[in-house]
């Protein structure tokens, strides 16, 4: 029988399990997926009911299986989702969707309250993203669902509600709330004091390698207090490559640009262009930038597969043309998006007639994107920085035309495809193997 870490890593669309081994090698995994539900507002949400079935029945087969004896157990899901529990230690509330438009409050009388928006948001690290402020979330539902509200006893962060499934025990980590929560004052590194005068009472937080021990039958289990999944993404890279600054850049739908080595405080101009801080487990800050460059990507190139009526998705495999590249890069043009990203995040589309192909054309969409990836990475450099490695994870990895754009943008720094996969579970396993190996 060999012993592992669980990682159940829970993303808004797939739910995944892993099983690591004492090498930290995947030796399991499953993957599924849920139809979402309404909350009481009729909005699209998770069916958390289901989710918390499944994660305790996998645990379940995995154990009466035989095959794999499970010491330790560790979470890591999305942010800007929180659980409200009763004093009896029950769910309260949906589990809301932080899609989920705020039109029913008015955070003026807040903010101004507060410092204004624009200093609160500096402080707190969090953009004015409505309900992807999870502290924002909670008081919403404190003014705005009474009904719900005088039943709250304890305020939880989906990775640490999933914790408590089996620890029962309330707690928080760094991670989970450095994720634009607008809850931590980072230039005091402590809770901000609004949550106080507004009479709201979260747990204090704990470092990410925290446990508690549970016993099922004759196994001890360690259980992880769970983990924001972007910033459980860095564990790996901040084990492995040491000696040198580098700059994470996690692309999906999103790309993400991490930064764990940035001293300085997150000013007014980098947060109105869309930067923010994170925490690490051990409550150090990851200066970042966020820009939703993955769907314009995707929504972009294809409409211009259908202009040239080719499959979509053709560039996965294209061959880099380098010598129709040096070309864009000469020309420096901004020919789609000529006034930046615009709010339905479309190309100036009129403009493809002046391509003869989609190869012309997609490289063109792919510079003018990288360019945009390029500024928002510079944005978050220190002045005195010295960043010697670019990692990209994700879909955009395998773009060669992203990658060859980036390394001519950045001709001193080294652009590297990350070579560790799944890198949120892995992290979330990393902090949990010393209680395999006891």
């Amino acid at each position: 029988m060999t012993d592992v870490i669980a990682i159940f890593d829970i993303g808004k669309t797939n739910k995944k399990i892993f099983l690591f081994d004492k090498n930290l090698t995947i030796v399991y995994e499953d993957i599924i997926s849920f139809d979402e539900i309404t909350d009481d507002d009729g909005f699209p949400c998770d069916d958390i009911e289901a989710i918390e079935n499944w994660i305790d029945s996998k645990i379940d087969t995995i154990q009466k299986e035989g095959n794999y004896r499970v010491k330790a157990i560790n979470f890591t899901t999305h942010g800007a989702t929180v659980v409200y529990l009763d004093e009896n230690g029950k769910r309260i509330t949906p589990l809301y969707n932080y899609l989920k438009p705020l039109e029913d409050i008015d955070f003026t009388e807040f903010y101004n309250k507060y410092g204004g928006v624009n200093e609160f948001s500096r402080k707190t690290a969090s953009p004015a993203y409505g309900m992807l402020n999870a502290g924002l979330q909670i008081y919403w539902l404190k003014n705005k669902k009474p009904q719900y509200w005088e039943n709250v006893r304890s305020i939880l962060h989906y990775p640490q509600y999933l914790s408590y499934l089996f620890s029962k025990k309330i707690t928080a980590d760094f991670t989970s709330i450095g994720a634009h929560t607008a809850t931590w004052d980072f230039d005091k590194m402590e809770y901000h004091y609004w949550l106080e005068k507004e009479g709201i009472s979260l747990p204090e937080p704990e470092k990410g390698d925290e446990v508690v021990f549970i016993n099922e039958g004759d196994e001890r289990i360690a259980i992880g207090s769970g983990l924001h999944d972007s910033s459980s993404s860095l564990i790996p890279l901040l084990q492995e490559y040491t000696g040198s600054e580098f700059i994470l850049l996690s692309t999906g739908t999103w790309i993400l640009s991490m930064n764990p080595f940035s001293k300085e405080k997150l000013t007014q101009s980098q947060l109105e262009q869309n930067c923010l801080c994170f925490l690490t487990p051990e409550k150090q800050q990851v200066k970042s930038s966020m820009q939703f460059l993955g769907h314009v990507h995707e929504v972009n190139e294809k409409k211009i597969s259908e202009f040239f009526n080719e499959k979509e998705s053709r560039f996965f495999t294209m061959e880099l043309n380098k010598e129709l590249c040096e070309k864009v890069i000469d020309r420096s043009e901004k020919i789609f998006f000529p006034n930046g990203i615009p709010q339905d995040f479309m190309a100036d589309l009129q403009q493809i007639n002046r391509f003869k192909n989609y190869k012309q054309a997609y490289a063109q969409l792919m510079y003018e994107i990288s360019r945009l990836v390029f500024e928002g990475i510079e944005l978050i450099l220190d002045k005195d920085h010295n960043l010697k490695d670019i990692y990209i994870s994700g879909g955009f990895s395998k773009n060669e035309y992203f990658r060859y754009y980036l390394g001519q943008l950045l001709p001193e720094v080294q652009v590297k495809i990350s070579k560790i996969s799944n890198e949120s579970a892995l992290g979330a396993a990393l902090l949990m193997k010393k209680y395999l190996i006891e």
